[in-house]
């Protein structure tokens, strides 16, 4: 989209210039153009530079940077300001170790989180909001005939990439956010895994609402995911998606690795001192092991007796 352009103005169809050589562009990056930008039929541009980045969202496949998986880095979307983190209240069911993910992405790139509840028709949100309860996290309940003036409010003016599991209702949001984006739209099998209907990252304009004025904002709608690989993200910075527990660290000796084994680390105390959730440290926790290639992200955990833990 050319800027200063409405939100009924043709789009541009370009092609990445040779000169740019391998650097790549990717979804939501400012880019400069030379040639036709008429947005006529047939009409073709040239992507001749790629603006510097005010943001970028990365995973990979693996939490352990030494392997294949970890090494291969993906950048999700450029210069987002917000990450919509997407989960079904049931069906399937929330998956709170894969929203700690998300979240570590997103304070780990820059970017403000949003959680967004989808299915609030079929169970409530109290477990999930109190799991996140000092964390103060922003959050919009859905329901099929829900009104969508709160989540839309908290989406003009800004470049939203919505992440989720399959089968939350990802996509079928993204249409009723944007009635003319015809994103595919699957089942949910009797597991409680959606089939993968999004194939590709897309950047949709928020239609303008009537009598509103000002930007409506973009979203930026990804392929839903199973996992949220870390690899990119440091030891020290996954902390960061953890600020509940931050505080406690304080007291934790030099180099302290906060891992369960280490008898010095602060963090159980303040667990046990009622300051941040059990569930919390464990999912930290998890994260520095899968780290260390002690854990698979590519296959949900689970507490015993806690159905908030999977990743």
């Amino acid at each position: 989209m050319i800027p200063g352009a409405g939100p009924d103005a043709p789009l541009v169809t370009a092609m990445r210039a040779r000169e740019l050589g391998r650097k790549s562009v990717v979804v939501g990056d400012r880019v400069g153009l030379v040639g036709d930008t008429s947005g006529a039929p047939g009409a073709l541009a040239r992507i001749v530079r790629i603006a510097e980045r005010t943001s970028v969202l990365r995973r990979t496949a693996d939490d352990d940077e030494t392997t294949a998986e970890g090494r291969l880095e993906r950048v999700v979307v450029a210069n987002a300001d917000q990450l919509v983190i997407v989960s079904a209240l049931a069906d399937p069911p929330p998956r709170t170790g894969f929203i700690d993910r998300c979240l570590v992405a997103a304070y780990d790139a820059d970017i403000e989180p949003l959680l967004c509840l989808t299915k609030a028709d079929l169970a409530g949100p109290e477990a999930v909001l109190g799991y996140y309860t000092e964390l103060e996290l922003p959050y919009v309940l859905i329901r099929p005939d829900s009104d969508l003036a709160a989540l839309r409010a908290l989406l003009a003016g800004r470049v939203s990439v919505m992440v989720g599991h399959s089968g939350v209702g990802k996509s079928t949001l993204v249409n009723r956010l944007v009635p003319d984006a015809e994103r595919a739209v699957g089942t949910v099998s009797a597991i409680g895994r959606g089939r993968h209907t999004s194939t590709s990252a897309v950047a949709l304009r928020l239609p303008a609402e009537p009598g509103a004025d000002g930007d409506t904002g973009w979203i930026v709608d990804t392929p839903g995911v199973r996992s949220f690989g870390l690899a990119h993200v440091s030891a020290e910075s996954l902390l960061h998606g953890f600020p509940d527990l931050v505080e406690a660290t304080v007291d934790c000796p030099a180099n302290c690795p906060h891992t369960a084994d280490e008898a010095d680390c602060a963090l159980d105390a303040w667990v046990a001192a009622g300051k941040a959730d059990a569930r919390r440290l464990a999912s930290y926790r998890r994260l520095l092991a899968s780290r260390s290639g002690e854990g698979d992200p590519r296959e949900p955990e689970r507490n015993p007796g806690d159905p908030l833990a999977g990743s």
